[in-house]
């Protein structure tokens, strides 16, 4: 498991055991949620440790420092997006680090604040369409950053946002246009695959049975 993290997933982990990720969470779920103890895992430095602390924090008790803090350790993209799809989308801070972490260079900050407006555009039901229109303007602005993992984090938010509801999908569909008409060659893939995705007939059936109620 270990010597597959790099080659099979793209994990860049100087430090780990190679435990499968279906046996931390067997693991959390048996010690519960434990703010403690997963500020204790982080500092080990450990991927599998660090991995945890998704399921182990307790949500209400991570604080936008902590947050901070663990972003500066941040070294591969499945820590990010673990963190942000099952821990840091349900703290109050989420929405603040998206426009923070939005204007961040380092290349998986980044990236964290795109993985967590997608988890906030998938799991935040209490949002309001114009948190995520707003949204759109840090999606575009950043569109243009070729590096890797900024650039699929910034193409799940479209993809994330898109297709939460008709409204949103036909704004983000206006976006993903101007995107695919750009002359730079990451804002036009990421719109194209907007496109392609959020035009798609069987994503148009799902919001017209929304309507109807069928």
């Amino acid at each position: 498991t270990r010597d597959e993290l790099l080659p099979r997933y793209g994990i860049t982990a100087s430090r780990a055991y190679g435990v499968p990720v279906g046996v931390i969470q067997k693991l959390a779920r048996e010690t519960g949620r434990d703010h403690a103890l997963a500020a204790a895992l982080w500092e080990t430095g450990w991927y599998e440790a660090q991995l945890a602390t998704a399921y182990i924090d307790e949500p209400e008790k991570v604080t936008a420092a902590q947050m901070d803090r663990w972003a500066k350790d941040w070294d591969n993209w499945g820590i990010v997006d673990t963190l942000c799809f099952c821990l840091f989308d349900r703290t109050p801070h989420a929405w603040g680090k998206v426009e923070q972490w939005s204007r961040r260079r380092e290349e998986y900050i980044r990236r964290g604040a795109f993985a967590l407006l997608a988890c906030l555009a998938l799991h935040d039901r209490t949002a309001t369409d114009a948190r995520f229109l707003k949204s759109l303007k840090l999606i575009e602005k950043a569109a243009t950053d070729e590096r890797n993992f900024v650039k699929k984090g910034v193409s799940w938010a479209v993809r994330a946002i898109g297709g939460r509801n008709k409204t949103l999908n036909a704004a983000t569909l206006e976006l993903c246009g101007r995107l695919a008409a750009s002359e730079d060659p990451t804002a036009r893939s990421i719109g194209k695959l907007g496109i392609r995705d959020l035009g798609s007939a069987a994503l148009q059936r799902r919001f017209a049975r929304r309507a109807t109620g069928k």
